[in-house]
């Protein structure tokens, strides 16, 4: 019998493979450091005029509502502020860097198409709970879900046995996975997004949305995925928003301080916003591969 994998084992090939740009480790050095400003950021930026173009589409977009147009990075700096622009730059990096999985067992096109529809319902319920930084939920809601594609690429075999198993149901997958693989997608998520030295208000969520009542420092965040994730899998699945909002505990309900009417306002409202936030975050070009 074959020794189990851990996931530290599964995470040395995988940072390799799957490592964010030379741009995010600068960007997030001179993060830490008070000496640079908005306008030393935007010099940055601007040697990737693809990143920079998404960027300045993305903040003059409906997303953000803002009513005049920003025309240079180190405006929508100031505007956005910077923690808000890392996190799109961090967003369009690993979307690009995902692109890249064999078709056999996954289509990356609905895998992004969940993942946004995910961030989109992550963060306007954030809004609607008045959490601070609502847009952080947009990040988490997209990342939540990158451990299967590394489980994909390092572990096929396995993960093709958790997806017949589970039979396009997303409701299974992490039982499955804790079965034949030994843990779930969501551990693995979480663990590569901290090894990115991205903070604990990003991976601490993502680590235990499947079970929120084990989360410890962000529960609001936690359980703001756990509802956004089990919001969508219903919905993708044909199920009616309202009675896909009648399967929330109330008790999930009312640790994040929302009546069902607001989720159901936020399903809506995600619906018309969802196709233009997915053109905008979608890799910049497709990659095809060849099965």
């Amino acid at each position: 019998m074959d020794k189990p994998v851990t996931i530290s084992e599964l995470l040395v090939g995988a940072n390799q493979l799957f490592s964010l740009p030379d741009i995010y480790f600068q960007l997030n050095e001179m993060l830490r450091d008070p000496r640079f400003s908005a306008a030393d950021f935007g010099k940055v930026i601007a040697k990737d005029p693809a990143l920079s173009a998404r960027l300045l589409r993305m903040v003059n977009s409906p997303f953000y509502e803002f009513q005049s147009k920003i025309d240079t990075i180190s405006r929508a700096i100031t505007v956005v502020g910077f923690d808000e622009l890392y996190n799109l730059i961090i967003a369009t990096c690993v979307v690009d860097q995902f692109d890249k999985i064999p078709c056999e067992l996954v289509d990356m096109t609905s895998f992004w198409v969940h993942s946004v529809h995910c961030a989109v319902v992550a963060r306007l319920l954030a809004k609607q709970s008045s959490i601070l930084q609502s847009e952080r939920l947009f990040l988490i809601g997209l990342l939540h879900d990158i451990g299967s594609l590394v489980l994909y690429r390092k572990m096929p075999d396995k993960s093709r046995e958790v997806l017949l198993a589970a039979d396009n149901d997303r409701r299974l997958l992490a039982d499955f996975e804790k079965e034949i693989i030994g843990f779930t997608h969501a551990e693995v998520s979480s663990q590569l997004i901290k090894s990115w030295d991205l903070p604990e208000s990003l991976y601490e969520p993502i680590a235990w949305y499947l079970n929120p009542d084990f989360a410890m420092s962000h529960q609001l965040e936690t359980n703001l995925l756990h509802i956004a994730t089990q919001l969508v899998n219903n919905t993708e699945r044909g199920v009616p928003v309202e009675q896909a909002v009648n399967e929330i505990a109330e008790s999930v309900l009312s640790t994040v301080n929302l009546t069902q009417e607001q989720l159901i306002a936020v399903m809506q409202l995600a619906s018309s916003e969802f196709l233009e936030v997915f053109d905008l975050v979608s890799p910049s070009k497709t990659v095809v591969v060849q099965c």
